[in-house]
């Protein structure tokens, strides 16, 4: 850290080191990784979704007849839908992040940003809604059991 040419190129005002160039290079080639397995996950649970009705209506099942086998369906092509933005964010980072810096392209940079950004604020949105849902569930849990 005691070299003072640590900085190699100008990058549109912005300056990145090759040490710096090499970690979000890497970033982009593994979040793009992920965002293709999240694609292709996303497609077996829409198909699953699509058909887990109909083989549990087949079956005679339904949660021991509890719950329609079409709550099933809509429950995995909400999750299927829940998944799919965060992936997006990823893969737009991703291949963003390449193109910037492939060709030190700032507005593509600050692009591939944005969409990090937006996956972040997804995912803690997200979590803040499912925590809320778990809190809910105990308090009613626990409520219910007083009452037993």
């Amino acid at each position: 850290m005691d070299n003072p040419q640590i900085i190699d190129d100008n990058f549109g005002g912005s300056t990145l080191n090759s040490e710096i160039k090499s970690y979000l290079a890497e970033t982009a080639k593994w979040g793009y990784f992920l965002a293709i397995v999240g694609f292709i996950g996303i497609g077996f649970m829409v198909l699953a979704g699509l058909f887990m009705g109909s083989f549990m209506s087949t079956l005679g099942m339904g949660a021991a007849g509890l719950i329609s086998p079409a709550v099933f369906t809509v429950m995995y092509l909400i999750i299927a839908a829940l998944y799919f933005f965060p992936v997006l964010y990823l893969f737009r980072f991703s291949t963003k992040m390449k193109v910037a810096l492939r060709s030190d392209n700032e507005a593509e940079l600050t692009t591939s940003f944005q969409n990090l950004k937006s996956l972040y604020k997804f995912m803690g949105i997200l979590t803040a809604i499912i925590l809320g849902l778990y809190a809910l569930i105990f308090v009613f849990g626990m409520i219910s059991g007083a009452m037993l």
